[in-house]
């Protein structure tokens, strides 16, 4: 629904020590990968441990992001400024660690100080605007706007604004023209439309300022992204999925002693449902009214998950809040830690939501189409089912569980390791070619009419209902996260699949394509898979239409029908009355 997400990064420096959710390079100018790529080289044996080891856990690069999101603000800038005046005039209020700039609407900076106080210090500085025939809304936020004295000089240096919206499916290929195997090209792919750095702190920092909002209500609320924007398969100009935590997703549980204790005094309500959607309607309401930037909030509330939906013009994101959605969360740790696990995996995720977004298989228009997470659930589940396997189940996870990784939510099971460290990877030295090939082959000729996916299990399992599709939700087990595709749609996805395996057999499909006359590259590799040929080929759209007659003769046609009839029906009366 963001799909046109105009974020563009200026500069950044200090990145501190903070492990990147997104392995490998930052996309360089013009979005050029280099061949060779060996920070997201696929490592194999005891380099996939190691690389383990060193990994944070899910929930700690959660607070380091969140905290750092408390520190910072987003700056409205002049379109012409100096960066070193810039720098100089925050500089007076604290350190700044880092910050970086963007186009939105207009300039905007995020500057990150080293500590709170720095913001509280800023804050003191600054005034509330005088707004003529208006009057205007008093809520002091972290959104400012940075008013430049005099005449702006045409003398600054212009910033280096760079692209961070997605490219279309033509540059891309293009892109991948240049690697010189389909493994560069697919680790390439990941490279161009995974989020970056910036990207990332920018959506955290639009969760902490809207957390600013809801704790007028809720004091110690904390508003925290899931999904894309933190379980590693983010793309540039996905949704930021919030969900409005209350309780405290990772709060330990209180023991209980024998002795006095206290309880909160609360109002209730007639079930969960209601209550979430009435503090989703008061927070959505503060937001409509009170929010800076916010702008086309709609309350949809009658959703199976209740959410408030609203565009965030300063940062180009368009948001979805929902409140105590803690499995979500957990499946959003789950993928992170399956992403983390080895590298290959969002190469593959990548590739082929990258495949089906070209040939309509997803969309972000809700409807009967395949989901980029149930996408996702599948290639977890093709790669459990590789020998060895390359993944482990829910299940084998669950088992390696300390005390402090266990989680019930709502009578479900969702304890899964946290430690990464803990989980003993096979050997599997697949290469991303073999890889995508056979997950082609793979769902070409997957049972689904009888056969349901559970990575739980790790195994195929018979489909408890007559859906099209039945993906088994990873922690509610009775739920079908596919329950909305088609067996159209189901089809579809089916016969592009066997086309895109049939196209990786032909031997001269894998090796770079031969320049033609005009100076173009014939497509070859993973970027013959995304062209228009490929979908509309033979078998995906089997049931070719009939060729219609003109409208002229249609409706010649339709009227001599009736005067036949007409003819008919007058005979027949007038039989009838000579036989009286």
């Amino acid at each position: 629904m963001a799909a046109s997400l105009g974020v563009c990064r200026l500069h950044f420096r200090s990145l501190g020590g903070l492990d990147r959710f997104c392995l490998g390079l930052e996309p360089q100018t013009q979005r050029r990968c280099t061949s060779t790529i060996p920070a997201i080289k696929t490592p194999t044996g005891s380099k996939t441990a190691d690389f383990v080891k060193k990994s944070k856990t899910f929930q700690a690069i959660q607070e380091e992001r969140r905290e750092q999101a408390e520190r910072s603000v987003l700056i409205s800038c002049p379109a012409k400024f100096s960066e070193k005046k810039f720098l100089d005039f925050f500089s007076k209020h604290g350190t700044v660690n880092k910050h970086f700039f963007y186009n939105s609407f207009g300039a905007y900076a995020v500057v990150e100080f080293s500590n709170k106080e720095s913001i509280a210090s800023l804050k003191e500085s600054t005034g509330i605007p005088a707004v003529d025939h208006e009057a205007a809304v008093p809520f002091k936020s972290r959104l400012l706007s940075l008013k430049w004295p005099g005449i702006q000089s045409s003398n600054y240096p212009t910033p280096n604004f760079k692209e961070q919206s997605p490219p279309n499916i033509g540059d891309i290929s293009n892109l991948l023209l240049q690697k010189h195997s389909v493994d560069e090209q697919l680790r390439c792919l990941t490279e161009t439309l995974q989020l970056t750095e910036e990207n990332i702190s920018l959506r955290f920092l639009v969760c902490s300022l809207l957390g600013d909002i809801a704790g007028a209500y809720f004091p110690e609320c904390i508003i925290r992204p899931f999904g894309s924007t933190v379980n590693s398969f983010g793309k540039l100009g996905c949704d930021v999925d919030m969900i409005l935590d209350l309780d405290g997703i990772y709060a330990r549980s209180q023991k209980k002693g024998s002795g006095l204790s206290l309880e909160y005094q609360v109002k209730t309500g007639p079930s969960e449902r209601a209550v979430t959607q009435s503090i989703l309607s008061v927070v959505g309401k503060c937001v409509d009214q009170f929010g800076p930037g916010c702008v086309g909030v709609q309350n949809i509330l009658q959703a199976r998950c209740p959410i408030v939906r609203f565009a965030h013009q300063p940062s180009g994101f368009q948001c979805d809040l929902t409140a105590n959605n803690k499995v979500a969360m957990k499946s959003s740790e789950l993928l992170f830690l399956y992403g983390h696990l080895d590298p290959r995996v969002r190469h593959l995720v990548f590739s082929v939501r990258c495949w089906a977004r070209a040939h309509s298989i997803t969309s972000s228009i809700p409807g009967a189409w395949i989901t980029n997470f149930s996408l996702t659930v599948m290639v977890v589940f093709f790669l459990q089912q590789r020998s060895p396997a390359m993944l482990p189940t829910l299940d084998r996870l669950k088992e390696l569980a300390g005390p402090s990784d266990k989680c019930v939510i709502e009578g479900n099971d969702c304890t899964i390791v946290s430690d990464l460290s803990k989980i003993a990877l096979q050997k599997n030295t697949d290469t991303l070619e073999k890889l995508l090939q056979e997950f082609f082959e793979f769902y070409g000729n997957f049972p689904f009419n009888k056969a349901s996916i559970n990575i739980r299990k790790g195994k195929e399992q018979s489909k408890p209902e007559a859906a099209a599709l039945h993906i088994q939700n990873p922690f509610e087990a009775t739920l079908n996260v596919s329950k909305n595709v088609n067996a159209a749609q189901l089809e579809r996805f089916v016969k592009l699949c066997q086309e895109s395996a049939w196209l990786f057999q032909q031997k001269e499909n894998l090796e770079p394509g031969s320049t033609q006359s005009n100076g173009s590259v014939s497509p070859w590799g993973f970027a013959a898979l995304l062209a228009p040929s490929v979908a509309s080929g033979t078998g995906v759209k089997s049931r070719r239409k009939k060729k219609t007659e003109p409208a002229s003769s249609r409706i010649k046609n339709l009227l001599d029908s009736l005067k036949i009839k007409g003819g008919e029906t007058v005979a027949k009366k007038g039989s009838a009355n000579s036989s009286r």
